[in-house]
């Protein structure tokens, strides 16, 4: 399981994500606009398609929890 929250910048500060395990332990952190690149970073790139579209549609400040295709 994997805790996505997408956090809103401000002028100065570029909106982030943050990717956090089931203990809430940062595993990812990288800019809104570089999610591929922040993916790869990480090793998640095999769940790129499924959190490039999260990101696309949840709102800012919010939580969002992803199982991965093998959990249940």
């Amino acid at each position: 399981m994997l805790y996505i929250l997408k956090i809103k910048g401000t002028t100065k500060i570029p909106d982030f994500v943050q990717i956090r395990d089931n203990k809430m332990t940062l595993i990812a952190y990288f800019r809104l606009s570089q999610i591929t690149k922040g993916l790869e970073k990480s090793n998640l790139t095999k769940y790129k398609n499924e959190i490039t579209e999260i990101l696309h549609k949840m709102p800012y400040g919010k939580i969002y929890k992803y199982l991965k295709k093998n959990e249940h």
